[in-house]
């Protein structure tokens, strides 16, 4: 049944974003995860040169740093938005909680809640992949320091629940600014720099606090945009 299973990692230079296609081959059914405005014909082109329908459009959270493409390829492809239901999003077709799965074809995806860089962030474990949004990265983690960010909540959702993912799970984040494409959890367990080698959680609050970074540059618009599932005026 495996040998179905599709999946591809694009990416987007402007915000470092990267988007995940999911399909069943053998069904022609598919997931879009973190799509970007700007690449929306992109994707929208390569879902058509495999012959896929587009079941869902899935958003790890309300992203800061860039618009999402799932208002437009709704329109195109008649797929369903979801998100976390914390988001409260009225524009999304479903409001997931922890735990909830969506299918297509024979596989199925089972959303996680890992809030932490933002109230409604969630991470989908599908196969031996997880897709963990602005939580856990390659070697790091998001930011807290705005838009409902907590370290404490943070901790827990990456120790609590991403950590005890089996090891050979591969992590795909949303971003990564240094060109590394994936991890895995037992990698990121032993080597991530805020968290790895079993560090705790007043380590992980000092390191947090040392991160230094300016606001994204599109926060203004990116976030009452995504809080329509990127319609914009």
């Amino acid at each position: 049944m495996t040998t179905n299973f599709f999946i591809r990692q694009l990416f987007d230079h402007e915000s470092y974003t990267y988007t995940y296609l999911l399909a069943d081959l053998q069904a022609k059914e598919a997931i879009l995860i973190d799509s970007v405005r700007e690449q929306s014909a992109r994707d929208l082109k390569l879902i058509q040169e495999l012959g896929l329908t587009l079941k869902y459009l899935l958003e790890t959270h309300v992203h800061a740093d860039h618009i999402t493409g799932a208002s437009e390829l709704r329109k195109s492809t008649g797929a369903k938005v979801a998100l976390s239901a914390v988001a409260n999003v009225a524009a999304a077709d479903i409001g997931l909680n922890d735990g909830d799965e969506l299918s297509f074809g024979a596989f199925s995806l089972r959303a996680l809640q890992t809030p932490g860089h933002t109230d409604s962030c969630m991470s989908f474990v599908c196969n031996n992949y997880v897709f963990t949004g602005d939580v856990l990265f390659v070697r790091d983690v998001g930011r807290t320091d705005f838009q409902q960010g907590s370290n404490g909540k943070m901790f827990d959702s990456i120790t609590n629940k991403l950590f005890t993912l089996p090891d050979a799970t591969i992590v795909y984040p949303a971003h990564d600014y240094q060109g590394r494409s994936s991890s895995t959890i037992g990698e990121e367990k032993k080597f991530n720099l805020k968290l790895g080698s079993g560090k705790n959680r007043e380590q992980f609050e000092t390191a947090m606090a040392e991160m230094k970074l300016a606001l994204p540059k599109k926060i203004h618009i990116a976030v009452p945009a995504n809080l329509r599932c990127g319609e914009v005026d």
